[in-house]
Parts: C-alpha cells; structure tokens; sequence
C-alpha cells in the first residue's frame, strides 16, 4: 500500500468531488478515507488514497490532480503520507 494524502480547497461549486473522484477511478487509486466540509461557501477535503495499483509516477499523479484543481478554480495537493507526517510533526 502506498498511502498519498490528497487536500482540495476552494470556493465550493458543483461537481468538485465528483471530478477529482472520477480522475482517481480512472487511474486505479483506491480511496481509504474521506473528509469534506464546506465553511461560509469555502470547500475543504482530505482525503487518504492508496496509488499502488496507479500505473503513472508519482510527479504525474500530482501534476495532473494540480491541472484538474486549476480548471475548478481550486487548490489540490497530493503528498506521500510519510513526507505528509513529517512536515506536519510538531
């Protein structure tokens, strides 16, 4: 398994789970866990993935989930959980 923690935010509209959620079904990245939450019209989710069946590299994954952010008008991160666990270790 290979953990990636995948963050999404901006203004809230229709349709942003459903595009990232579709690129990661296309891609054979298996969502483990999910948060979102909407404050005051701002959208806000993590989510936990596994991309160990995803045939692309790393960089690519997070290139293009960064495009897919970009034509929403949103923020998506996505970092490997161990390099996610130690930036955020206080």
């Amino acid at each position: 398994m290979k953990k990636t923690v995948v963050t999404v935010v901006g203004k809230d509209s229709v349709g942003i789970i459903a595009k990232v959620c579709t690129y990661l079904a296309n891609n054979t990245i298996n969502i483990l866990d999910i948060s979102q939450t909407i404050v005051n019209g701002f959208f806000n989710m993590m989510m936990i993935v596994d991309v160990a069946d995803c045939s692309k590299e790393f960089g690519t994954i997070v290139d293009e989930l960064e495009q897919i952010g970009e034509e929403m008008g949103c923020v998506i991160k996505a970092q490997r959980e161990d390099i996610f666990d130690k930036m955020h270790r206080i």
